[in-house]
Order: structure tokens, then sequence, then C-alpha cells
């Protein structure tokens, strides 16, 4: 990721609050490279306002909005980053508030307020509810193939399913290799079922954030942050198969990330496009 930051310095290293505000801000910018979308440098001074603490999150977007008001909404580029400064917006917020519920209700929550008055507008009547048709995406790390998504008409019978799952497992005396893999089959799970037309993977990031700070983990900011893209392709890769090809789901990239994440523990494993 871009270090937009670079020429910005926090003079006292011993504020926390300051440190932390910074990297939720370059947290919510780098998810948003999922999907290619880069801030402009007007939210980029915003954002020193609000490190700063001289603006509170809702002022940062009142001026967004302010601004944009002004720009041309017609103009595809300037939509994507009309999008990219207001989810980032949202993104921070919803990270540093508090509160939490471990419910699908809950990511539609998260979607709902990512991105209400982001999306353009024939996907905003799509925003907070879950899709009512199939999809297919394009992955440039399957050469263009397809994962296969739950079929939109059980997708409500799926979550419930995965998140049943997830509240009667027991993290316990888990070792840490053990919890990344819970954590990442949790993840994988719910991501492959792809509840919303858009924007999937930043609002499940942000969700399986919040439920890890949930139960007291401090989770590295650095791999959302620099590997967002990784991070959505291992989603990919522990999801596709190919068996007449001998390619089966491969979690491992996704495991190396949430115990990067999570842990600390070692580097990003090296990832390769599937040949076939």
């Amino acid at each position: 990721m871009c270090n937009y930051f670079s020429d910005y310095k926090i003079t006292n290293s011993n504020n926390i609050d300051k440190l932390k505000k910074l990297e939720s801000w370059e947290l919510a910018i780098g998810l948003n490279e999922v999907d290619n979308l880069k801030p402009s440098e007007y939210l980029i001074e915003l954002t020193k306002d609000s490190i700063d603490n001289n603006k509170t999150y809702s002022e940062v977007e009142e001026a967004l909005y302010t601004y944009y008001s002004n720009q041309d909404l017609s103009n595809k580029e300037v939509q994507k980053t009309l999008e990219a400064d207001i989810v980032t917006t949202r993104i921070v917020s919803i990270i540093n508030d508090r509160s939490f519920r471990f419910s699908p209700i809950y990511l539609k929550t998260i979607h709902k307020k990512l991105f209400s008055g982001a999306f353009p507008e024939a996907l905003e009547r799509y925003v907070g509810v879950f899709r009512d048709c199939n999809l297919t995406k394009e992955e440039p790390i399957l050469h263009g193939k397809s994962v296969i998504y739950a079929d939109y008409s059980s997708i409500e019978d799926f979550l419930e399913y995965d998140f049943n799952i997830e509240s009667n497992k027991s993290y316990k005396n888990l070792d840490k290799l053990d919890f990344v893999k819970n954590i990442s089959k949790f993840t994988s799970s719910i991501w492959q079922i792809h509840p919303f037309r858009e924007g999937n993977t930043r609002t499940i990031a942000v969700f399986i954030i919040k439920y890890l700070n949930s139960k007291g983990l401090s989770v590295n900011n650095e791999p959302f942050k620099d590997n967002s893209k990784y991070f959505r392709d291992a989603l990919v890769l522990s999801n596709y198969a190919d068996y007449t090809n001998n390619i089966v789901e491969d979690s491992d990239y996704l495991i190396s990330f949430f115990n990067l994440a999570i842990f600390n523990n070692s580097n990003l494993k090296p990832m390769n496009k599937i040949t076939k």
C-alpha cells in the first residue's frame, strides 16, 4: 500500500491514542484496495485532522459530502473515489466503536453502515440486504475463473448454520495453529456464502476484526493494511477446487494470513496464480 502519511509525524511517540487512530485509518485505506479503490488527497488531509482530534468521524464524513456535492458524480472515477473516501471513514468509525453482536444481522448492519450513500445509484437498493440473484466473479488469481458461491435463496440458512457452528466452538486450550485454523475456516465459510451483491470482503474483514477484538485479541492491522488483496486471494483459494485438474481447496494462505494478523507469527506464504 502507498504510504499516504509519509509526511505526517506524530511528535509524541507516547501518544497511544493518535498512533491507534493512524493505524485505523491506514487499515481502512488498505481494505479498500481489495477493490482497487484509492482515497482522495482531500480525505488524507481530513484524516490528519481526525488523528489530531480536530475532527470527529462524523465531521470528516460531513466534510466529504460537502466536497463531493461540488464534484461530477456521473464520472466513474469520481464515484470510485467517493466510495473509497466514505467507506474508509466508516471502517475507522465502526472498528473503533466497541459495540458488537455475533450474528448474521450484525453482518447486515456493518454492510449498511459501510455502504449507504457510497455505492452507485443502481446498487443502492442492495445496501444492507442479502442479494437476490446468483453471482460469478472473475478472479485474477484464478485466471478469470470464479468461485462457486452459495445460492441466493439459501443465504440466511447457510449463515445461520455457520454462525451456530462457530458459536458452539470452544477456543479454550487450543494451540495457536488450531486457533488460526478454526478462525480461518469460519471466515472462509461466510465469505463463500457471499451474502451481498458488492462489498463482501470488506464487510467480512471488518466483522472478523471486531469479532476477534470482542474476544480480547488485539489484531495486528498490518496484514489487512498492506495485504488486503492477499487476504481476498487467500479466501478465493480456500474455496476453489477443480478436481479434474487436481486442484483442491487450499486454506494454507488464509491460515498464514491470520497467523500473522493474530499472533504475529511468520511471513505470508508466497502465492502464485492457479496455472490450469
